[in-house]
């Protein structure tokens, strides 16, 4: 049997993705969380977006970089299909993060994202702790506009 994730005493991490369950975070967009530190808020995500999924609107509290395995990712800033790098910096307001086609992409981040309503109001904050507490489910995440 594989083990999911794999971890030792001095911090190196092995997590396959292929023994890993998907986290159902709405609207079609699912997480594979590959890492959390609660000393250094930093996270990486693999994330699967079903065609027509999007994001809410959201400011990263803290720098966010990612790469595009598969599909295209589509926001403010422009299209970013397979093979993108990206890197989104501390304060970075996204209003529009969407795909067309099924899109797969390895997102790493460090602090918080602040999702709003469609008013403008905060209506939640992703962060270690909101991604451990989902991923042991006792919380929920809902990453869409709806």
């Amino acid at each position: 049997m594989t083990v999911a994730i794999t971890t030792t005493p001095a911090g190196d991490i092995l997590a396959n993705t292929h023994e890993m369950e998907w986290l159902d975070v709405g609207g079609g967009s699912y997480f594979k969380v590959l890492r959390l530190c609660e000393k250094t808020g930093q996270w990486t995500l693999y994330v699967r977006m079903e065609p027509g999924a999007s994001f809410q609107p959201h400011r990263h509290e803290g720098w966010g970089q990612f790469f595009i395995m598969k599909g295209e990712l589509i926001y403010d800033v422009g299209s970013a299909p397979a093979g993108t790098y990206g890197f989104e910096p501390i304060f970075a307001v996204h209003h529009d993060a969407k795909c067309e086609v099924e899109t797969e992409m390895l997102f790493m981040g460090e602090g918080a994202v602040t999702y709003f309503t469609p008013e403008g109001e905060i209506d939640y904050v992703l962060n270690v702790q909101t991604l451990k507490a989902a991923t042991e489910g006792t919380a929920a995440l809902d990453v869409s506009p709806s």
